[in-house]
């Protein structure tokens, strides 16, 4: 049996927030040489089988992170295959909290900015979908921050 850690990342499309802290939760474990296993997930299945929003992917590759993921919706597997499943905002929790097949399940559960150790004054990866570029780039500024403090407990 693997002793791989495996992280969920979550918000509610799949498209933005959670494909951007998979690709920068790989290249920060990639360069401290950690092992995991990555995915994200969505909250709706309505852009299930879509690529990361293309705004999203510009402002990631900017940075040097490949968005690679095809949107996905969160299933019941995913409370079992997963060590740690990671929402991006109080709406992901609730609904995830909501779904989770048992109270130990949910135990699982955290919020990504609770690792933020630079931005301690989010309480929520906001969503970038309807806003312009400087919500893109203050989400991959706090995936980034909340990531490294994230392998810091995992890793």
């Amino acid at each position: 049996m693997s002793d791989k850690k495996k992280v969920l990342f979550v918000c509610m499309g799949n498209i933005c927030r959670s494909p951007s802290a998979e690709a920068v939760m790989k290249k920060v474990a990639q360069d401290r040489g950690v092992d995991l296993e990555i995915d994200s997930a969505g909250t709706i299945a309505y852009h299930a089988g879509e690529p990361a929003d293309a705004r999203m992917q510009r402002h990631a590759m900017r940075r040097v992170y490949h968005l690679t993921s095809i949107s996905r919706p969160v299933v019941e597997s995913d409370y079992y295959d997963f060590d740690l499943i990671v929402g991006m905002d109080a709406a992901n929790m609730a609904d995830l909290d909501e779904r989770a097949p048992s109270a130990e399940l949910r135990k699982k559960l955290s919020l990504m900015t609770d690792y933020c150790t630079e931005f301690k004054e989010y309480n929520s990866v906001p969503d970038p979908y309807y806003g312009g570029s400087a919500g893109f780039e203050l989400v991959l500024d706090l995936l980034e921050d909340a990531c490294v403090g994230l392998l810091e407990v995992i890793g």
